[in-house]
């Protein structure tokens, strides 16, 4: 007790001399007597008082903004140092109040936001976590570090997919554009000019530039995966696998690599999957797994491939891919490699007949008529191919794909035939009228 009233008296006497301070425009003297009040507290091991000396000290009329900052910043020290969980909730929740609508601590509010996050998925509480930190949007934040930003966005779009909250990630990951990873961090940087707010330096325990380039792609390759979006899966791989740190590391890049060529496989076929394709063939790393180059190199070249010496050649491979990063492809995965391979074996087919009996062209792809037709339908609707199927004489005729200017071309030059046509017919006409002088009655 007598502690207590030691104690209650020497906040009393320094309480007084904040409100000295404060009367005087001190700040100096009245950031002091505040910290002072809550090192007293703290020291006490008094953290009821500590809470609510903070509130009471922010709430002073007329108080400045630099003391308002001063003490989030000292109660923020104290986070750490609390006795239990319970007290430790209770002081984040006191200054994430106090700091509420205030710009010049907004940086110190995210923060405690995001220990109070992590404390709620500790507990298993994932949707509270989550709705917590969408609660800050720190891409407006003038005066936080780049990196800092990038890792609380980050995290927001982690447990959104934690729990299972696809639309929301997406929206939340596209406030972060891939181009600033490929910002050079050696320049130096320039110093703020007068007027232009002072960027804070990151914490401690923010990852690097690179290690955060890995984190978003790594977390890409989580929502995609979920879309069963292959391409973009492959394309997130291989921006993983373009990193330094990645690429001169073989333990590390060549189950990465194995994993582009896969996806590049599964992905449906188009101009930006063939670029790809082809310059993934042209590393020099695919040397260390052939079986890998070998199936790209079957991709590219125009032969019809057998699906069941295929998959009995790579089957291993395939199975193979749980032991590595990322873990198994899945069984749609398989049913979608060899959906590729038979849109592969069309494409080729399509190369060398401008017309073919519907039997034989089902021979060829070792298919019954009907997988035929139902795949050949896929690819036209999906405008990878142009070719239709007569039914009656069971052919199927191949075309070039036109795309609108190319139909807005064709028509142009058929009106301007007809019309040159209609010309000559009025020529001619009008030429009989005057030869045999008939007169036209109205």
């Amino acid at each position: 007790m007598e502690g207590k009233r030691s104690l209650e008296a020497a906040i009393e006497e320094l309480l007084h001399v904040e409100k000295q301070m404060r009367v005087a425009e001190d700040v100096a003297g009245a950031k002091k007597a505040a910290i002072d009040i809550l090192k007293l507290c703290f020291e006490a091991r008094a953290w009821s008082m500590l809470n609510e000396q903070i509130v009471l000290l922010v709430k002073r009329r007329g108080q400045l903004k630099q003391v308002v900052t001063a003490i989030v910043q000292q109660g923020m020290q104290h986070v750490d140092e609390t006795p239990d969980l319970e007290t430790r909730i209770e002081l984040i929740k006191t200054l994430n109040n106090v700091s509420a609508g205030k710009i010049y601590v907004e940086i110190e509010r995210a923060r405690l936001i995001k220990k109070l996050a992590k404390i709620k998925e500790e507990q298993g509480l994932i949707a509270e976590a989550a709705d917590l930190m969408q609660e800050i949007a720190v891409e407006t934040f003038g005066a936080m570090a780049k990196t800092e930003k990038i890792a609380f966005i980050l995290e927001q779009v982690r447990l959104c997919l934690d729990r299972q909250d696809y639309v929301r990630a997406q929206i939340i990951s596209r406030k972060i554009s891939p181009r600033v990873f490929d910002v050079d961090d050696s320049k130096e940087k320039k110093k703020p000019k007068e007027g232009e707010s002072v960027v804070e330096d990151a914490p401690a325990d923010i990852p690097s530039l690179m290690e955060l380039k890995r984190i978003y792609y790594e977390l890409m390759i989580r929502y995609h995966s979920h879309h069963h979006e292959y391409f973009e899966i492959c394309r997130s791989y291989k921006a993983i696998y373009e990193i330094p740190s990645v690429k001169d590391n073989p333990a590390e890049c060549i189950p990465i690599l194995r994993k582009i060529c896969w996806y590049l496989v599964l992905s449906p076929h188009g101009p930006m999957q063939s670029s790809l394709l082809n310059s993934t063939l042209e590393d020099k790393n695919l040397y260390e797994i052939p079986n890998f180059r070998l199936l790209l190199k079957q991709l590219i070249t125009m032969e019809v491939i057998q699906w069941t010496s295929l998959w009995n050649t790579f089957k291993n491979e395939f199975e193979n891919e749980k032991n590595f990063l990322g873990g198994a492809l899945g069984d749609k995965a398989a049913k979608d490699l060899r959906r590729r391979i038979i849109e592969h074996n069309i494409i080729v087919v399509s190369k060398y007949y401008a017309r073919i009996a519907l039997s034989r062209f089902a021979e060829l792809l070792c298919l019954s008529l009907q997988e035929t037709e139902k795949h050949l339908s896929d690819m036209v609707v999906s405008k990878a191919l142009a070719a239709k199927i007569d039914r009656p004489t069971g052919t199927v005729c191949f075309g070039t794909t036109k795309d609108s200017s190319d139909v807005l071309n064709s028509w142009s030059m058929s009106l301007e035939k007809l019309l040159d046509l209609v010309e000559k017919s009025c020529q001619q006409v009008h030429k009989e009228t005057m030869v045999h002088k008939v007169a036209f009655k109205v």
